[in-house]
């Protein structure tokens, strides 16, 4: 697994984020976009507007993506004219996430915070009671992860190929996913993880919309006692399933695939099942590169073979996110079914 910061680093960075951020309910008449494409809400300073939440900003007014680029670049004064047009005609209550002085996230008033300091604070004492050791951890501007190993839980893929049981907790501030928490399977030889996707938790940052009355304009969010309860409650469920997260049984069944997928040999030129992988996975040229490198040092043209070279790969990247991402990948291609790896391998 690619490192991150270490545990007493990420600890450090979330407290100093904590107290760095500020929410608010706005409604859009009360806020604009200045020719410099900072953000002003009635009442506050001046924010830079974050790549993220540009993005969200220009799907939320119906911006495409690609015009609203090129307005920001070249002619940002059009930019804000066209974003303050939407604003003023189609009013709308929105969650406005700010730390350090930039506005991080344009999100939906029902976004309910299930936010990253909160959620260490609750599983790592779980961790540590289930013996749980984390391995690797990182804060990016989208998402903190967690992903932890436990050394009681072990399986052979095959002699001198150990695996071990862990799970990955991850989360997003910003709307750009769930908080999830995935069963994760560490190999010992070569430090690559994978992240089994498919038997994830799931929990979307959904609530109920936020009143403030009818001469509402933009005020900070802050926590009601039934929300503040209300958390308390989600993230003692969410310290149970991390309790049961670590899943022998779960385990035992996905290094069982592991094994299978050893057996399945890649026949197809190697080359040619490199191309079908990138246009599967929507993968780049350089990552497409890098996996056949691996693939062939690795020795083993094999369905496990591959999803190694995918995992040892994500090592390389420079994106925290990414290389999570084909962790992710990795476990997908060697739980492929029979006829889907004949598709992708097989001549």
């Amino acid at each position: 697994m690619k490192y991150g910061r270490s545990l007493q680093e990420l600890a450090a960075e979330l407290e100093r984020q904590n107290n760095s951020k500020q929410d608010f309910i706005a409604d859009t008449r009360h806020v604009c976009m200045d020719n410099h494409k900072r953000l002003v809400l009635q009442g506050q300073e001046v924010q830079q507007v974050t790549t993220q939440a540009h993005r969200q900003i220009g799907e939320r007014v119906g911006i495409p993506a690609k015009y609203y680029d090129k307005m920001a670049e070249n002619a940002p004064h059009l930019l804000a004219a066209n974003v303050n047009h939407w604003f003023q005609s189609k009013p709308e209550k929105r969650m406005i996430r700010t730390m350090d002085g930039n506005v991080r996230a344009f999100l939906s008033d029902s976004y309910r915070p299930l936010d990253n300091f909160e959620l260490a604070m609750s599983v790592l004492p779980i961790l540590q009671e289930i013996n749980a050791e984390v391995e690797s951890c990182e804060v990016t501007d989208n998402r903190m992860y967690l992903k932890c190993v436990t050394p009681r839980i072990t399986a052979d893929v095959a002699v001198g190929d150990q695996v071990q049981a862990g799970i990955c907790i991850s989360n997003s501030e910003v709307g750009l996913g769930s908080l999830r928490v995935e069963p994760l399977i560490y190999r010992l030889v070569c430090s690559n993880g994978m992240i089994v996707n498919d038997l994830a938790y799931r929990k979307n940052h959904v609530g109920r919309g936020h009143h403030s009355g009818i001469n509402f304009d933009v005020s900070e969010y802050f926590r009601t006692e039934t929300r503040i309860a209300d958390d308390k409650a989600f993230f003692m469920k969410i310290q149970d399933i991390v309790r049961a997260a670590v899943d022998e049984v779960i385990f035992n069944k996905f290094v069982d695939t592991m094994r299978e997928a050893t057996k399945n040999h890649i026949t197809e030129d190697v080359p040619a099942v490199i191309e079908t992988v990138k246009k599967t996975y929507n993968l780049g040229d350089g990552e497409g590169n890098g996996i056949l490198t691996h693939l062939i040092e690795g020795g083993s043209l094999t369905q496990y073979g591959l999803a190694n070279a995918i995992t040892k790969f994500a090592q390389q990247v420079e994106s925290y996110d990414r290389s999570t991402d084909l962790e992710r990948i990795g476990a997908e291609v060697v739980a492929l079914p029979s006829k889907n790896w004949a598709r992708l391998a097989v001549a």
